[in-house]
């Protein structure tokens, strides 16, 4: 599990870091850059949604400060 959230993190900045290289440079355009911050948007996304089907199956246990005390 952490090392499916530790490689789409990797993804996401590795795209991030893309679209800002591309955003410095004029020859490419704006449509790559663009292009890098959807892949950058969607693999967030499914980052999300992956963890979030993870605490359904039961695969990860959320923890937090308890509430009652």
């Amino acid at each position: 599990m952490k090392v499916i959230v530790l490689i789409a993190f990797i993804g996401i900045l590795g795209a991030l870091f893309s679209a800002g290289v591309l955003m410095l440079r004029k020859q490419k355009g704006k449509a790559t850059m663009a292009r890098a911050l959807a892949v950058r948007v969607g693999l967030s996304v499914a980052l999300f949604l992956f963890i979030l089907f993870s605490a359904w199956m039961g695969w990860i246990h959320p923890t937090g400060l308890p509430l009652g005390k």
